[in-house]
């Protein structure tokens, strides 16, 4: 909603503005932000604290970290193998989440279900992603102990309600004339779901899967040190937090980076092979 603000000039002319309340608030809080930011470096205690001197260690522990990686505490096989341990707790959390998610998007979609189960459903998921996975792990580790199952259970969690919300927005994106004219020939609520919403979602329910399961990989990279689920994120730990092997740790991160763009390049294919008309 706009809002006007008159202001006579010095000539006497006058100067109508029209501005939007939300663009002043977002305006104001950004100030604010701001504001905060510089008066906290400003009290900030920098006694002992030499930026010439910390810039050049931050420079060679970088150089050390990525220009030499090397692996000294493991071998190649364990590092394939535990990069391959988070790669399995992703997958897991992923698929499991992802099936279990459609049918309860299906309910909580307000053109295919009852508008107070949509609702209450969409409650529900809400309040589980305002909760961060981390958490979600450790709470689940009161009842099943440090490990991967733990950490399976709170990214699967979190992984359910995430999906539930991107893959119920996208069912409500299809065509209203399509579902009226199926139900309109007599076709059930099943057949309404396989013959036009699957169709028409399919890539995007693809698309939002793949992304889900990146992000469950990065987080089972630190739940690996977190929640003790092992993997590459516990060698990572390792080497960073124990042995302090700055080689070691450029080595793992570039481990970690290159399964990242295969799994984004893999994406990609998959899309432009099963579906090329929706790219």
């Amino acid at each position: 909603m706009g809002v006007a603000y008159i202001k006579r000039s010095k000539t006497g002319r006058i100067n109508i503005k029209i501005g939007n309340k939300v663009d002043y608030t977002l305006k104001a809080i950004i100030w604010f932000l701001g504001i905060v930011t510089v008066a906290a470096f400003l009290v900030f205690d920098y006694t002992g604290f030499h930026l010439t001197s910390a810039l050049k260690e931050t420079v060679a522990n970088l150089q050390t970290m990525f220009l030499t990686p090397a692996l000294t505490h493991f071998s190649w096989s364990e590092a394939f193998y535990q990069v391959g341990v988070t790669l399995a707790l992703a997958v897991l959390s992923t698929v499991i989440g992802a099936v279990i998610a459609f049918f309860l998007a299906l309910l909580s979609a307000e053109n295919l279900s009852n508008q107070a189960v949509a609702k209450v459903i969409k409650t529900y998921v809400a309040f589980i992603r305002a909760v961060p996975t981390v958490l979600w792990v450790l709470i689940f580790a009161i009842a099943a102990g440090l490990g991967s199952t733990a950490a399976v259970l709170g990214m699967l969690f979190h992984s359910v309600a995430y999906l539930v919300k991107a893959f119920s927005e996208s069912f409500e994106e299809v065509d209203k004339g399509v579902l009226e004219a199926l139900r309109s020939t007599g076709a059930g609520w099943w057949q309404t779901v396989v013959h036009a919403v699957l169709p028409s979602t399919m890539t995007y329910l693809l698309s939002w899967t793949f992304l889900r399961f990146e992000i469950n990989f990065s987080v089972a990279v630190a739940m690996g040190a977190a929640a003790g689920a092992g993997g590459i994120g516990f060698e990572l730990f390792m080497a960073s937090g124990f042995y302090f092997d700055l080689r070691e740790v450029g080595f793992i991160t570039y481990c970690i980076l290159l399964v990242a763009i295969i799994l984004e390049v893999a994406s990609t294919q998959l899309k432009k092979r099963y579906f090329p008309s929706q790219q």
